[in-house]
């Protein structure tokens, strides 16, 4: 018999609720973390200005009402250590750390097919087994190398937005280069501004940004509780997995007066539901042309060094094509007399040198350096670990992009479950909503396979086949593909480039699962 029933990778959003679940399920459950603490994305992510972009209200679990009550949020749009002190909460409400091991980390999994298990190898030397392995290790948890020619030669001091200190740093008065712009790197610029003596910001590819118009909501989250039931039945059902108010009009169809109106009234709102007003935005280039052009008056408007401005107009992708960002003052950070912008397309970076970055054949000195340069998205966690079923690896399975029955299994990798893996909504939703989605999913899948006395589950490959296809047809339907993003693996040397999330949203997607669910797991193969 193996050690456990269930072994879960990962400590934060997906493998705390995971854990309950299957527990108050009757299941023996140990979850393995890496961190020395819970958290998941919020325990790693500290840099200066970490902040979610879904709003607090819904980025939050629903699967407990007497939790929804009693949390309260104070902002809009919550700063990492609230939603550090809210994961805490609820691993200390529901008694959760007493079967978390945490400071481990999985090097190996092994499929051994007589014993139906997997054997599960940890750093420490370690290893343990289970009937069932369920990876929660996140879609943005594995930092992307930059590869910079002399990175260990600079003097100065060097640290990642994806593993700040957790004490903090203090750059007071001091020379601060930060490269990326992404969410990452756009938060941490907007937070060091006012404190640093120089800041030189190096720009490879400009974002779009929406403003947040962060703000207390105590207000709002006493109304909100009034009707929870109702704002996460809606959650659960959108496109996009969160109250957005989404658009059904083309906007192509629309007179220009009306859709400035509408961008209007929605940039005053703030947050990524701009994305949301039209219906055409990501299917007709018009229509995104007409977004992406008002975005870049917003930029010019805000920014008032016109030159400066125009480098910060994104202008070779689609606008939504990659992942918006949401900020509290991004493009006012321009105005400072101590910011600075490095345009990497005109200026490549050549090298670390002991005292700072050359690029573009000047060198830039610097007491710091802050490297914000993505992560290997929604298999790099995966690929981190030895996975290991007959002859082949799942490394070797995904070599030409990822494979898998929704997201949630992989053909030739039984009992080997996948939280908001690749091929479903996960990066393009509100987490929250897909990971307690795919929770529920999985969860009830295995007292299924419990009381029927089953012991093995496993895509079908004409479905993971058929899957594959499903996805990538609906992305080519969209102008996803045209940008050059992390959805696409574009960011990491290499790496195949396939867009990697499913475009259909997660209310479709949910219809989806649920029928599989219902026709008995359709595409599934089970044995005992």
């Amino acid at each position: 018999m193996p050690d456990h029933d269930v072994i879960v990778i990962g400590a934060g959003f997906a493998g705390l609720y995971q854990l309950h679940r299957l527990r108050e399920s009757g299941f023996d459950v140990r979850v393995i973390e890496a961190g020395d603490d819970v958290g998941g994305t919020w325990y790693w992510n500290r840099y200066p200005g970490a902040r979610c972009d879904i709003e607090s209200i819904e980025y939050s679990y629903s699967f407990d009402e007497d939790l929804q009550q009693e949390w309260v949020w104070t902002e809009r749009f919550a700063a990492q250590p609230e939603l550090l002190r809210y994961l805490h909460h609820v691993a200390d409400r529901f008694d959760l750390r007493k079967d978390i091991v945490l400071g481990t980390r999985v090097l190996r999994l092994e499929w051994d097919e007589p014993a139906t298990q997997w054997t599960v190898h940890t750093d420490d030397g370690a290893t343990c087994t289970s009937r069932f392995v369920i990876a929660a290790t996140g879609n943005l948890s594995m930092p992307a190398e930059p590869g910079f020619a002399g990175l260990e030669d600079f003097d100065g001091e060097l640290y990642r937005t994806s593993n700040w200190p957790h004490e903090g740093v203090d750059l007071t008065g001091r020379r601060v280069g930060v490269v990326g712009t992404g969410s990452s790197g756009l938060q941490t610029v907007t937070a060091v501004a006012p404190v640093v003596g120089e800041l030189t910001v190096f720009q490879r590819t400009p974002c779009f940004s929406a403003p947040a118009h962060n703000r207390p909501i105590a207000e709002e989250l006493a109304e909100a509780k009034t009707r929870y039931r109702e704002i996460r039945e809606a959650a659960r059902t959108a496109p996009d997995g969160y109250d957005c108010r989404v658009g059904t009009g083309l906007l192509v169809e629309t007179q220009p007066a009306e859709v400035e109106k509408e961008l209007d009234r929605r940039w005053g709102e703030g947050g990524l539901c701009l994305g949301w007003a039209y219906a055409d935005v990501m299917t007709d280039l018009r229509a995104n042309e007409a977004v992406a052009e008002y975005f870049r008056n917003r930029i010019r408007t805000i920014v008032k060094d016109p030159a400066v401005a125009e480098k910060l107009c994104p202008t070779t992708y689609p606008i939504f094509s990659k992942r918006m960002c949401v900020d509290t003052g991004y493009y006012e950070v321009y105005n400072r007399d101590n910011v600075s912008l490095v345009d990497l397309t005109e200026e490549p970076i050549e090298r670390i040198t002991p005292s700072g970055i050359v690029a573009g054949g000047r060198e830039h000195t610097l007491d710091v350096i802050v490297l914000a340069t993505g992560f290997d998205a929604m298999t790099g966690a995966l690929n981190a670990i030895e996975i290991q079923s007959g002859d082949r690896t799942l490394r070797e399975a995904w070599a030409d992009g990822p494979r898998t029955y929704l997201g949630l299994m992989s053909a030739g990798f039984p009992n080997l479950f996948t939280v908001t893996g690749p091929q479903s909504p996960s990066v393009l939703s509100n987490m929250v909503t897909s990971i307690e989605q795919h929770v529920g999913w999985i969860s009830r899948a295995l007292e299924h396979l419990r009381e029927q006395g089953l012991t093995r589950m496993e895509a079908a490959p004409e479905n993971e086949d058929a899957w594959v296809t499903t996805t990538n047809d609906l992305a080519n339907l969209t102008l996803f593909p045209q940008a050059a993003s992390w959805y696409m693996g574009a960011n990491v040397p290499g790496k195949e480039r396939v867009f990697m999330p499913f475009v259909g949203g997660v209310g479709l997607y949910k219809q989806i699962a649920d029928g599989v669910e219902a026709g008995c797991y359709h595409g599934f193969r089970f044995g005992d």
